[in-house]
């Protein structure tokens, strides 16, 4: 009998429903087996930074059972995933195993009949410049972390860690807010006029619509005030109004590619309101269960075979219409990606997901229609623009507004909208006029407005920017953004993050002693050259000799010049009510926020920081409900009353 060795019982349970129990056996390994020790830094720096693994204690019985079994099985596969954790993992479940087992490789997409027997057909042996690739990654945020940590508790304060990666998102978001701080808003006014055609012997009175202002003898019109306003007001009430213009244009859209991991996680942001994190995993799930290809990808490739099928379903339900002449290809951004992976779809087209329930039918969902509207017809809108000419004094106005119809759905027969941002689809048609029609004032309708800071990020626009850097790869973006929120470097408020006063100390004191470890250049070219060392074109050892060497002096430099940071602290208004000179002040501790007095350490008073959740009240007992954290740093709404009344929710405020 053989052995197949994957990482999660789903994957196994799923793998098990094609295979001969006679034949195979699947065992899974519940993650990785081996890695860096806990409690020390397990790694010789003087060594060619040679890693010191120690097997998981958890692991054990899994462990011990994957021995027993090896020692019987005829041959060995390593079915672990298709990227550099999941060879990291294959490699070190053959370092365990005995060295006399005929053990080989296998990878696959999907978990389907069809891509496993195609794997086992072609099996072949682990690719050690992936495990090399995974382990200088492992290795360089070890350093990092371990060496920049101590150093942290002494400078800023104690239980504090450093990461790599997460440190740079940090610092987007901290200069986000800078930005917002010091940003002064201009103000300005817009204008528009609602307008009707006049009726006519023949013609009766035509809908009603908004024209906005944007010329003015011919040049661009700026409003920069209330007085300017008011004249120009003035001139447009007394003004005679006619079209200028109709001017119709077809717009055609191409549909979006298929999803990668970014634009999957940005999109289940946008249209779900997920985190990152349960994007992904919910998507694993959906893996596991054999549903969809590999959700950890930078890829819009996709294969042949399944385009072959896609295009075959939409002829048969759509109609020869929604089928373009030829199957699509989508150029893939990333030049870290890897063609022979593929975006994320769904493993048979014609699975709509019966059967799934909840946040799995809800991403499925998105995932199918995602993948059925790729490779159908242009969306067709005709745009209509049309220009209106008001005289007013001595002065010629030009007003413009703009209408849509679709003439055809193409892709969005699916797909609907792409995202928030393309208007095209939210305008309303226009009623039918003619160039020299007059037109009716009814309406001058003046806007006060003032420039708007840039928005603070958003789940979907840091993963978009981390992208647009190339910092992280498609494993890394949710737990970038999970790691710098349990650390309480930065909170979300109504899904947007801000960063706490804790975040900003850390920030400062990195950015000015270690600009080149926030650097985003320099983060880039070391994901950059993770990626080489995957591809065979680099060696591990040069390439961290490179960044540890000059690391490790500054290392040492900062620890003799650097002044301990003071971490801000956000008044409540209230006073001590120990010592009763001091004010209440909010700190942020490692499981959060937390009250203490503002002359601490000279008084010791603390108290639960209790966020309350405006306007909702307890479904037990009517009470108050508010927002705290366990002793572990998870997040949930509870009732004030407790112990009282023991109402708690882990997700989401109760509805009212």
């Amino acid at each position: 009998m053989d052995l197949i060795i994957v990482e999660s019982p789903t994957k196994a349970r799923t793998l098990g429903r094609f295979l001969d129990d006679k034949k195979f056996r699947v065992e899974a390994t519940m993650g990785h087996i081996r890695d860096l020790p806990e409690k020390k830094l397990g790694v010789n720096v003087k060594e060619k930074f040679e890693p010191e693994y120690v097997l998981s204690s958890k692991k054990k019985e899994t462990i011990d059972k994957l021995k027993k079994i090896a020692k019987t099985a005829d041959k060995i596969y390593l079915a672990t995933d298709p990227d550099r954790e999941g060879e990291a993992i294959a490699w070190h479940v053959k370092e365990m195993l005995p060295k006399k087992a005929e053990i080989a490789r296998i990878t696959f997409h999907e978990i389907t009949r069809s891509a496993l027997d195609e794997a086992l057909k072609h099996s072949g042996s682990i690719n050690v410049d992936l495990v090399e690739a995974q382990a200088a990654r492992r290795i360089l945020d070890r350093l990092v972390g371990y060496k920049l940590s101590p150093l942290l508790w002494q400078k800023v304060r104690r239980g504090l860690s450093a990461g790599r990666v997460q440190s740079v998102a940090v610092r987007l978001i901290v200069e986000r807010e800078r930005e917002i701080e010091k940003f002064v808003p201009v103000e300005y006014w817009e204008i528009e006029t609602l307008l009707q055609r006049m009726a006519g012997s023949d013609l009766p009175d035509s809908p009603k619509f908004l024209s906005k202002l944007v010329k003015k003898n011919g040049e661009k019109i700026e409003i920069k005030n209330g007085a300017e306003a008011q004249d120009v007001v003035k001139e447009l009430e007394s003004a005679g109004y006619e079209v200028a213009g109709v001017e119709k244009k077809d717009s055609r859209r191409n549909p979006p590619p298929p999803f990668t991991t970014s634009t999957l996680q940005q999109t289940a942001s946008s249209r779900l309101g997920w985190s990152s994190k349960k994007t992904m995993n919910v998507a694993q799930d959906l893996y596991e269960q054999g549903l969809i290809t590999y959700h950890r990808t930078d890829s819009t490739n996709l294969a042949s075979e399944a385009v072959l099928r896609l295009r075959d379903y939409i002829k048969v339900n759509f109609g020869d219409q929604y089928l373009p002449e030829k199957a699509r290809f989508f150029a893939t951004k990333s030049k870290s990606a890897q063609e022979a992976h593929e975006a994320i779809r769904p493993t048979d087209v014609g699975e709509k997901g019966a059967g799934l329930h909840g946040d799995q039918a809800k991403l499925y969902d998105l995932i199918w229609k995602r993948f059925a509207a790729c490779q159908m017809e242009q969306s067709i809108t005709e745009i209509t623009t049309l220009t209106v000419q008001a005289e007013g004094g001595q002065n010629l106005y030009s007003l413009e507004t703009k209408g849509a119809l679709e003439k055809f759905d193409g892709w969005r027969k699916v797909y609907g909208l792409t995202e928030e941002t393309d208007e095209e689809g939210k305008i309303e048609p226009l009623p039918k006029l003619n160039e020299k029609d007059e037109l009716k004032l009814l309406e001058v309708i003046p806007e006060q407005k003032f420039t708007q800071p840039p928005p603070r990020y958003n789940e979907a626009s840091l993963i978009k920017t981390l992208e647009e850097l190339g910092i992280g790869r498609p494993s890394t973006y949710a737990p970038i953004i999970s790691t710098i929120q349990d650390r309480n470097y930065v909170e979300k408020k109504e899904r947007q993050f801000s960063p706490t006063p804790l975040g900003i100390a850390v920030n400062d004191f990195l950015t000015e002693y270690f600009p080149n470890v926030l650097d985003y250049q320099f983060t880039a070219k070391m994901e950059d050259d993770l990626d080489e060392i995957a591809g065979g074109k680099k060696k591990r050892v040069p390439v961290l000799t490179e960044f540890y060497l000059p690391f490790e002096e500054k290392l040492e430099g900062v620890k003799k010049v650097a002044q301990r940071v003071a971490i801000q602290t956000e008044a409540t208004g209230e006073a001590c009510p120990k010592c009763k000179e001091g004010a209440v002040v909010i700190r942020v501790g490692r499981f959060g926020k937390f009250l203490s007095c503002s002359r601490f350490p000279d008084c010791d008073w603390r108290a639960p920081y209790i966020q309350k959740v405006e306007g909702i009240k307890c479904p037990k007992c009517g009470g108050e409900v508010i927002y705290k954290k366990t002793k572990k740093g998870k997040g949930f709404y509870g009732c004030s009353n407790y112990p009282k009344c023991d109402f708690a929710s882990w997700r989401k405020p109760p509805k009212q």
